[in-house]
């Protein structure tokens, strides 16, 4: 296809952390912005290429990226192709620093040589996090992943260019807000989330200036919409913004599973795990990242909670 929605490649010299010569880690980077292994805006191939489709300032646009003789090479269609192809640096992490980051335990000094190719991505886009972060609000991530599905491939629209079969881009913000109340419910979205997601719809634009606020102004800017708390404004500015600090708050585990890999302690709570990733200042996100990736948490001891158990917002 010729013109605009012909395929731009492009390649990136993105090493993947601060060993010389590693090449970027395309699970690790990008995986974050996975939401579930049928997500209809995502997908790994057999050839280990990652394609996403996304909806830029200038369009819809699907981008396909990959590892070749240790660099990421890419190829992109649609309107919004120039756009993604533009900021695939810091989708890759080129703007993030793992050097900045000094492990203080033996456990995340371990995860870290372990993943050399870790970089925190930067999509530049807030609301394609934005809204599967609401979605996932008091909920299972199952519960949520589903819903994500369901409406993206209702109404979104298919990814442009070759991409794998079944790839929607997600609906654009007058659409989300124009969704009417009984395929909410049909998608298994209550009122509370369904509501903030419109109101978080009518004002995308000024929603999608944040991503070129510093992450702090960031999520205050995205907290002024009612019903968008501290837990989704962390969970959305860590990908929009590429946030190294903003560590996620008001989540049901991670208190437990930071205070358990840092202090053997599993009923850490908010306040807890901070002064336990307070030596981390300035780097909170990546310590609680690894100690995610490191795969210690602590033994189930209790029946696994239900959705309704679930608070974070």
């Amino acid at each position: 296809m010729a013109g605009r929605f012909a395929p731009r490649p492009t390649r990136t010299t993105v090493r993947g952390g601060d060993t010389p010569g590693t090449p970027p880690d395309l699970g690790l980077i990008l995986g974050p912005l996975r939401r579930g292994p049928a997500d209809p805006t995502f997908r790994v191939t057999p050839d280990g290429s990652v394609w996403r489709a996304s909806r830029t300032p200038d369009g819809p646009g699907t981008l396909r990226v990959r590892i070749e003789r240790g660099e990421a090479a890419a190829e992109a269609w649609g309107p919004g192709a120039g756009w993604l192809l533009d900021r695939l640096p810091g989708l890759l992490g080129a703007e993030d620093d793992p050097t900045a980051f000094v492990p203080r335990h033996r456990l995340l000094l371990a995860t870290h040589r372990r993943r050399p190719g870790l970089r925190l991505t930067r999509t530049g886009l807030v609301l394609e996090s934005l809204i599967p972060s609401i979605l996932e609000q008091k909920v299972t991530t199952h519960e949520a992943y589903g819903s994500w599905r369901t409406l993206v491939r209702k109404y979104g629209e298919p990814a442009p260019g070759p991409a794998p079969g079944g790839m929607h881009v997600m609906p654009d913000a007058r659409t989300w807000a124009r969704i009417p109340s009984w395929e909410w419910h049909r998608a298994n979205v209550d009122g509370k989330r369904s509501a903030t997601i419109v109101r978080a719809a009518r004002v995308a634009a000024r929603l999608e200036e944040a991503a070129l606020m510093d992450p702090p102004a960031a999520r205050e800017r995205l907290e002024l919409v009612p019903g968008i708390g501290p837990w989704t404004s962390a969970e959305t500015v860590q990908r929009s913004n590429g946030a190294p600090d903003e560590v996620t708050t008001g989540d049901l585990h991670l208190p437990g599973i930071v205070g358990w890999a840092l202090a053997g302690d599993r009923t850490t709570d908010d306040e807890a795990m901070l002064e336990l990733l307070a030596p981390y200042a300035g780097q909170r996100h990546r310590a609680a990242r690894l100690i995610l990736l490191s795969g210690r948490v602590p033994p189930r001891r209790a029946p696994r909670m239900t959705p309704g158990d679930i608070t974070r917002i």
